[in-house]
């Protein structure tokens, strides 16, 4: 069972994520110690105990995954929890266990509370990560190599953050040795060393003084023996004949076509995430123009029933008959037309500063979409030529090695010595 667990604060939001309706079932199995019974009253408890310290991050937080088509019952999962309680020393703290269903696997999430209300301090999460590595491999299952080993990753996996990475950093011969000893450590034959070897981007091969060597992707040869730290006896006794491996440029030129394939792969991968990205800007687009019309015929309702509306106040104030001959006569009628021409005209002026200010904001959303647009497109394009960068220089690292392995070892020549009597001249003088 895959463990993983880290502090956090945020209860509100990690409440709400562990009761999505993204999974098919939710189920909360256990909220022990806490007042309420609820996981976002619970959190909120806690969060408000550490207002009384100085934690921020007063939960700890752990998944419990178990490997795929392996089913566990609910007490499994609490049993787990429970020695994962004593592992990090938050025994008798508040916690919860929600259990959650999703494309027919169960996985668990416990969730404690790090305040100690009676000490009312927060209790010390010290090689959580450690101990819980350590409590996954109990169950003896079968585990992914790269959580048993954190080297154990396959080079040929790498991410184009990973590739840019190794790129700026080179390879740290510590980390190097560590590789090779490792390797010979679990391994018991020449197969088993030459996997182990691969996984790190390495091939087995024969040198050219008939031992046993790795080549990586730039050509670089390394001796087993003196990374591994043995006798050279040793690693033919383990690995057997040298001659039946790959020479040195055949290995070479495996470790490269593997890591030009994988380079292949990214450049695939960045203009598919590049299309992908102008895509979704393209809808954005075009979603901004529709919420653009749909905002100009809303405006223009509103404005047509202000209109309306203030037509009917306008025309109420023009008195008819009578009355209305009275107002012509003193000049009413005159002060109540020049008011209603005033009421359009301040209404004309709002209503074209919301159209203007609709306008500018739909301008203003493209803009920002056509830059982010023209970004992705300079950035997916800068990504893909520095691959096809480096695969030329792979290829071109090849050939130059290759090309200095074919050309005929030259014999040092011996000259003759010279031998030249020394005149008395030239014999030094020495003082007395």
């Amino acid at each position: 069972m895959i463990l993983v667990g880290n502090q956090r604060g945020g209860a509100k939001n990690l409440a709400h994520h562990l009761m999505k309706d993204e999974n098919e079932r939710v189920k909360v199995h256990q909220i022990r110690g806490f007042a309420s019974d609820d996981l976002q009253s619970a959190f909120q408890e806690s969060y408000a105990m550490s207002r009384a310290t100085k934690c921020k991050q007063h939960l700890f937080s752990l998944s419990l995954n178990p490997p795929k088509d392996t089913e566990i019952s609910a007490k499994e999962f609490e049993n787990t929890v429970d020695r994962a309680e004593q592992q990090l020393g938050l025994e008798g703290q508040p916690r919860a266990i929600v259990l959650h269903t999703k494309n027919g696997r169960t996985h668990a999430h416990a969730v404690w509370s790090r305040i100690d209300h009676q000490e009312m301090r927060a209790v010390q999460m010290s090689f959580s990560r450690r101990k819980m590595q350590d409590l996954s491999r109990e169950h003896g299952w079968q585990m992914p190599r790269g959580f048993v080993r954190h080297e154990e990753r396959d080079p040929r996996n790498f991410t184009l953050a990973e590739w840019q990475q190794c790129k700026r950093a080179g390879r740290d011969p510590t980390k190097t040795k560590e590789i090779f000893q490792d390797a010979w450590a679990i391994s018991d034959s020449r197969t088993a060393f030459g996997n182990a070897l691969e996984a790190h981007g390495f091939v087995l091969a024969k040198g050219d003084r008939r031992g046993h060597i790795a080549v990586d992707r730039n050509g670089e040869a390394f001796a087993i023996a003196k990374y591994v730290g043995v006798k050279a006896k040793q690693v033919r006794d383990r690995l057997g004949d040298p001659s039946k491996l790959p020479s040195k440029n055949e290995a070479h030129r495996i470790a490269s076509d593997r890591t030009i394939k994988r380079l292949a792969e990214l450049r695939e991968q960045e203009k598919l995430r590049a299309r992908q990205r102008v895509e979704q800007l393209s809808r954005q687009n075009a979603e901004n123009k529709k919420r653009q019309s749909l905002a100009q015929e809303e405006l223009k309702k509103r404005v047509a029933s202000d209109t309306d509306k203030r037509k009917q106040e306008q025309d109420a104030r023009l008195r008819k008959g009578l009355m209305g001959l009275l107002d012509r006569v003193t000049g009413k009628r005159k002060k109540t037309l020049q008011q209603n021409d005033l009421e359009n005209a301040q209404a004309e002026q709002r209503v074209n500063a919301q159209h203007e200010r609709l306008r500018a904001q739909y301008v203003s959303a493209q803009e920002a979409i056509a830059k982010r647009k023209k970004e992705e497109l300079t950035r997916g394009a800068y990504i893909r030529r520095e691959l096809a960068n480096d695969t030329r220089q792979l290829e071109e690292r090849f050939k130059e090695l290759s090309s200095e392995s074919d050309k005929p070892a030259r014999r040092r020549q011996s000259l003759p010595r010279q031998k030249r009597r020394i005149r008395s001249t030239e014999r030094p003088s020495f003082e007395r």
